[in-house]
């Protein structure tokens, strides 16, 4: 009598694209629109050129923000495409975590960690109170935080993310105030043997690095440029352009640096702070804004290199402080040299 042979056990099954892509969990649209209301508009967080934000209470009441993208010719597949591929592979404290999405017929959805403080948009520019929430303390934490996030995506990743889209709304802030960078839309992936990448401009007006908008060649140094527009934005308060104010204060860079070359530093400081930082501690933020915005591109720091400048200046705060504390009656003046 013949042996039966066994035939071969199946191949394991192999997961959706999407998880071993990074991308989280696949969501349904009536899982995300019972989390909304339906999308009703008193859930809407904000909406951009790429889509409505709306917070979400999922069925086991975790609250988080849905981005529901704009079904424009086709484009909201292709930002769907790019987001989902570029923020899926991207792990760090502090950068914007996607939690998973919605692909439905034309329905595309990005499911993301909610943040409970907002973001720095909001409380730079749309708070009512005479004095911010935010002290300086505060607002150094938040640049370094996201210093260490495009840090992450300029160097901890091969191939390297340029953001193109650094400003105050895409910093997003946990209960703890930590910053978190967000919305990676318009981001593009540079790989290592090029330098940049020839785009179409894209970005926000005033932040946007000047080489960049002349000739649309994209590297890691425009990201630089617009943290250093965000740096000056948290010193001072103000957009990066105003055309409320008189025309020499119209734009912000070109203001803080007349401001800087006429010695007046401690005029850019935010009125709302409620407390000023010592003038040596101001000066390190201010210098370090500058560099970031250098018109040479290749003159800016690495954001690497922005880092350790900010740990040094709270570094050198806390020591100050310490100073102060044990001789509290120390002056504080100082030559400028800016």
């Amino acid at each position: 009598m013949a042996t039966r042979v066994k035939p071969p056990p199946p191949p394991p099954s192999r997961p959706p694209e999407a998880s071993r892509r990074g991308w989280g969990r696949r969501y349904t649209r009536r899982e995300l629109e019972e989390a909304t209301n339906r999308f009703a508009a008193e859930n809407v967080l904000g909406e951009g050129g790429y889509g409505v934000v709306y917070k979400g209470i999922l069925r086991d009441n975790t609250a988080v923000a849905i981005k529901n993208l704009h079904n424009n010719r086709g484009q909201a597949e292709k930002d769907f495409k790019v987001e989902v591929a570029t923020i899926g592979r991207v792990r760090h404290k502090n950068l914007v975590s996607l939690l998973g999405y919605c692909s439905e017929g034309a329905c595309r959805l990005l499911v993301y960690e909610y943040m409970e403080n907002s973001n720095l948009d909001k409380w730079l520019h749309h708070g009512d109170d005479e004095i911010s929430p935010l002290t300086w303390d505060m607002r150094m934490h938040i640049l370094l935080g996201t210093a260490r996030g495009l840090a992450y995506l300029h160097e901890g990743l091969e191939p390297k993310i340029v953001h193109r889209d650094v400003k105050s709304s895409n910093i997003l802030l946990d209960r703890h105030w930590n910053a978190r960078v967000s919305d990676f839309g318009l981001a593009k992936l540079l790989c290592s043997e090029r330098s940049y990448v020839t785009t179409r401009v894209m970005g926000t007006f005033g932040y946007v690095a000047p080489e960049y908008a002349r000739t649309g060649m994209l590297n890691e140094r425009s990201d630089v440029y617009s943290f250093g527009v965000l740096i000056m934005e948290i010193i001072s308060g103000r957009t990066p352009v105003d055309y409320t104010r008189p025309a020499p204060e119209v734009n912000l860079v070109e203001w803080l640096k007349r401001m800087v070359a006429e010695r007046r530093v401690e005029e850019v400081v935010d009125p709302r702070l409620p407390e000023t930082p010592p003038p040596k501690v101001l000066k390190r933020a201010v210098l370090a804004a500058l560099r970031c915005v250098d018109p040479d591109g290749g003159q800016r720091p690495t954001m690497g290199h922005v880092v350790h400048m900010l740990e040094d200046d709270l570094k050198f705060r806390d020591e100050l402080q310490l100073a102060r504390d044990l001789s509290p009656h120390a002056s504080d003046s100082y030559e400028y040299e800016l």
